[in-house]
């Protein structure tokens, strides 16, 4: 599983015209899955979500987590991140799961985040969805199981 996480002061999802998910301070997470990924990747993940330091303590050092600084989290599936760019200029989804185990493992990151933290609010998967976001610092990592 791959989660692109970025530090945000607020970030929504916009689907027809409408916010579905909407935080302030925290992470904004856009989450994909391969097709190779088993189900303790989820755990995996969501552990490293909620524990990655990301935000500054107060000698200014990147050494709190989301939970730390009970902040929001936005999870977005976003199965792009899964494409083979190396050759060509289009790209091959060939490694992302088909889409009933994504939307699976995608749940169940969501319920995996959500037993440890107050906020955690979700994009739609297979949606035409808007994000945005104000990425504080900037500051964005690849996290992959």
């Amino acid at each position: 599983m791959i989660g692109l996480l970025q530090r945000v002061t607020g970030a929504s999802v916009t689907v027809d015209d409408q916010v579905i998910g909407k935080i302030d301070r925290g992470l904004l997470v856009l989450v994909a899955v391969h097709r190779d990924d088993e189900e303790r990747d989820i755990q995996r993940l969501a552990e490293r979500i909620l524990t990655y330091r990301v935000f500054p303590d107060a000698a200014g050092r990147m050494n709190l987590s989301v939970q730390d600084v009970s902040g929001g989290l936005l999870l977005v599936p976003q199965f792009t991140l899964t494409a083979d760019t190396r050759k060509g200029t289009r790209a091959s989804f060939t490694k992302g799961a088909d889409p009933e185990k994504a939307t699976a493992y995608f749940d169940s990151l969501v319920g995996a985040c959500a037993e440890h933290l107050d906020i955690v609010e979700t994009g739609r998967f297979g949606a035409n969805m808007q994000v945005g976001l104000v990425n504080d610092g900037p500051v964005t990592f690849w996290l992959e199981t």
